[in-house]
């Protein structure tokens, strides 16, 4: 009788450390002591990347190819009392990546990989690290008239993969988030009419266009130790829109 009178305390006491964990408040700073270096960050997605992964911790580097976009990203997110640093990054440029063509295959994959393997001996230095690789929902369900794009995006999803295998002896998990339509603007031209964005809303299971932080909180679960045991692994960020190849 003593043992069953004590289950519904237990229970709520489950219940309220699951809680705590979902929402992060267990654990306010999951990313302390991690070094994240974020690239296109100055707007959108990355910008809500990038804060996120400060607010949960990180030191962050922006990265943008205008000098004038990385300093007012900085300068906003300074404001917010997060330690951010940044730099400037094209990755079309020879003088900042090594030499590439700028093509929407190579700036999308080429320079992804080429990336990686520039960071990888830091993280190895570090014991390890996380790689978080951004694709898109047309990865899966191909855009009308995005040929280029589209495939670039598949090919992505490929290499999350392959250097997941390739790097996982070094403890470096590889994993890669797939938004769907997210309003910012870049997107902006698909959703600024409202006829436009009515019928989007329709295509969705969840009836509304996601917002830039939706895709962030995933990117910093990604990099915790709470996805420690995850690689390989593309998150949709998509309002239930079909996402299967």
């Amino acid at each position: 009788m003593q043992k069953a009178g004590l289950l519904p305390s237990v229970c709520s006491q489950a219940w309220r450390s699951l809680r705590m964990a979902s929402s992060g408040m267990s654990r306010p700073h999951p990313l302390a002591n991690k070094v994240a270096l974020v690239t296109a960050s100055t707007d959108g997605i990355g910008l809500a990347i990038a804060r996120r992964l400060a607010q949960d911790g990180a030191h962050v580097v922006v990265s943008s190819r205008k000098q004038q976009n990385v300093d007012r990203a900085v300068a906003t997110l300074q404001e917010e009392g997060l330690s951010v640093t940044g730099t400037v990054c094209h990755v079309g440029k020879a003088e900042d990546r090594e030499r590439l063509v700028a093509t929407i295959l190579d700036i999308n994959v080429k320079a992804t990989a080429m990336l990686t393997k520039a960071v990888v001996p830091e993280m190895k230095k570090r014991g390890g690290g996380s790689v978080v690789i951004v694709a898109s929902l047309a990865a899966y369900t191909p855009f009308p008239g995005l040929g280029p794009y589209n495939v670039s995006k598949t090919a992505l999803v490929g290499l999350t993969k392959n250097l997941a295998i390739e790097l996982a002896a070094t403890n470096i998990r590889v994993n890669c988030l797939a938004p769907g339509l997210i309003k910012t603007n870049f997107s902006r031209v698909l959703w600024m009419e409202k006829a436009n964005e009515e019928s989007i809303k329709e295509l969705l299971r969840i009836k509304r266009i996601g917002k830039p932080e939706e895709c962030a909180g995933i990117v910093s679960f990604l990099c915790s130790e709470d996805a420690s045991y995850i690689s390989g692994e593309t998150m949709v960020v998509a309002g239930g829109a079909s996402s299967r190849l």
